[in-house]
């Protein structure tokens, strides 16, 4: 039963994480294993069906954050001002904010915050380059 459960969670993440970046597919599969976890807990009933929905709800969340969180670390990195997301009911806040530039390298580092409820959840620097795309013509 485990086993399987497993197996469909699993399934699922790699479903919805397909075509993603490689942030975009860690993201949906940490929603997805925490999704699936909570939702085989709380369907009582029938845990399969609560670890699918979960894992699926759960993906679908965690790639959206982090699709939340690239954008404004790559905002604050090009603007060099810091960038602010919050959730319409106010509870989520997501603050990206520039830090010093390596015009050796062409990368900036961003600090990313993020709040619930008024609590500091995320605390992380990351570091964002300027890419430079070289194509062989014929």
């Amino acid at each position: 039963m485990k086993k399987t459960v497993s197996l469909i969670i699993l399934l699922a993440v790699l479903w919805i994480s397909t075509g993603c970046t490689q942030y975009h597919a860690q993201g949906a599969g940490t929603g997805g294993i925490v999704g699936g976890i909570a939702g085989a807990l709380l369907d009582r009933k029938n845990p399969w069906r609560g670890g699918v929905v979960g894992a699926a709800l759960g993906a679908v969340a965690g790639a959206t954050i982090t699709d939340i969180s690239m954008k404004a670390s790559r905002e604050a990195a090009a603007s060099g001002r810091p960038v602010e997301y919050r959730t319409e009911d106010g509870r989520g806040v997501y603050r990206a904010e520039p830090l010093e530039y390596n015009a050796k390298t062409k990368c900036r580092k961003v600090s990313e915050k993020t709040w619930e409820n008024g609590k500091l959840v995320k605390d992380q620097i990351k570091e964002i380059c300027e890419g430079e795309k070289i194509e062989k013509s014929y």
